[in-house]
């Protein structure tokens, strides 16, 4: 069965176009293709100047209906044919977009048929929104409300957990993704999809080396892009990867120890006076930090969070907790209600090798706020380690200085506060 709400056709249509014999008139197809694009770049400037970067390839006894490696725009001529301009334009937008949205080095080691059809939903909703041309209709782009808003990674996520409900043999994707192999020399490594004999076989290739430069090149090209659109002409989306891509990176545990340092407040003190003043004959007292932190730490424990991630962020807290002399830090779990609240200070820091986290249910986060305010706790500095999936909202901004460590999609963006994204070994964005 397919996905409630789906458009996808219960044939694959596109095989159609294979066994179609080229008409005499490609040069008519190219044109075609040629004023799409021009259009693209008078109506959608973001869209256009991307398209305009593609070589145009005729690949009709190869592809379907039509594949991208970022560099070329790769075309089966047979189904170009049966497009309308406009529709050429959601074409064009749609194999831009795969490189936008960097789909080929973040498949990591998805199924690539879930991440595929992932990728399209994402894409064809992204373009109705924006209005990138019409839709097509020749064959049925997979297109769901459910998705809109949602990054790939989360749509494969909700497939992925309903895959067993769900015949994806009816779900086709708009077009061809091209295959990896280790030399990427262009040359057919078959489609993945068992026709090792069939045209799709000849499909050119790409390489983990080419698909890293490939990643690099469009990244620039999607901020020049961006800069000749102007804002108000750039997807919602795209501005949070470019957003993404131009801010600075710091590792999460640092993060948490530069809020920790901005409690510590400073008096002053004629035992370590300001040398700076010496030289011009000038005594003044230097500053004297006060060793003192006092934190909340709350901690989802609801199901997606696992034992290693609980392992991480205790022993962030330990290492906290070894940095100062005079502290007190708080620590509780939730996941629809609050759990194991306990204090730790000087006289009990090793204790924290016994604490015990509870839970294991659904994920509210306001019943952390709940649980502050019933209890007249006011935090100066709440640390919440969390995967990022509220059910409701995600807090009061006005209640307290609230600092958010997500673990599992470094897409998701707090609407408030500050958060880094979860990554034992590698920086990770700060917002």
């Amino acid at each position: 069965m397919s996905i409630q709400g789906s458009t996808a056709v219960t044939k694959d249509a596109r095989q159609d176009f294979l066994s179609e014999e080229p008409r005499p008139v490609h040069n008519k197809v190219g044109e075609k293709l040629v004023v799409a694009r021009v259009g693209l770049l008078m109506t959608q400037p973001f869209w256009g100047n991307l398209a305009t970067r593609l070589q145009l390839i005729d690949a009709t006894h190869i592809i379907p209906t039509a594949a991208t490696d970022g560099r070329k725009f790769y075309y089966n001529q047979n189904f170009v044919r049966k497009l309308t301009i406009r529709e050429c334009q959601f074409l064009f937008g749609h194999e831009v977009g795969h490189c936008v949205l960097d789909h080929f080095s973040r498949k990591g080691d998805r199924d690539p048929q879930i991440w595929n059809i992932s990728g399209d939903y994402v894409i064809n909703g992204m373009l109705v929104e924006g209005k990138v041309g019409d839709v097509i209709t020749v064959v049925k782009p997979l297109l769901d409300a459910r998705y809109k808003d949602m990054f790939t990674e989360e749509v494969y996520d909700n497939i992925y957990q309903q895959a067993n409900k769900i015949d994806l043999s009816q779900l086709f994707t708009l077009d061809e993704h091209l295959p990896e192999s280790e030399e990427g020399d262009g040359q057919g490594q078959g489609s993945g999809d068992g026709d090792d004999d069939g045209p799709l076989s000849k499909m050119p290739s790409i390489s983990k080396e080419d698909a890293k430069k490939l990643k690099d090149e469009f990244r620039e090209a999607v901020l020049s892009a961006a800069k000749a659109a102007g804002a108000g002409n750039v997807p919602g989306m795209v501005k949070r990867l470019i957003k993404e891509f131009t801010e600075p990176k710091i590792n999460w545990r640092e993060l948490i120890r530069q809020q920790i340092q901005s409690l510590i407040k400073s008096d002053f003190t004629w035992s370590r006076p300001n040398k700076k003043t010496w030289s011009s004959g000038v005594w003044l007292p230097g500053s004297k930090p006060e060793e003192t932190i006092d934190i909340h730490v709350c901690i989802d424990t609801s199901g997606s969070i696992s034992e290693k991630m609980l392992k991480d962020f205790l022993s962030e807290v330990q290492g906290i907790m070894d940095q100062y002399q005079d502290f007190k830090v708080r620590i509780w779990c939730f996941d629809t209600d609050i759990h194991a609240d306990k204090e730790y200070d000087e006289s009990n820091r090793y204790d924290l090798v016994q604490y015990e986290p509870a839970g294991g249910g659904g994920t509210d986060f306001m019943a952390n706020w709940e649980y502050m305010r019933r209890n007249d706790i006011q935090p100066k500095k709440l640390i919440m380690f969390t995967d990022g999936y509220p059910f409701g909202a995600w807090g009061e901004p006005e209640f307290c200085d609230t600092v958010f460590i997500i673990h599992g999609n470094d897409k998701i963006e707090p609407p408030f506060g500050t958060w880094a994204y979860y990554d034992p070994k590698e920086g990770v964005t700060v917002q």
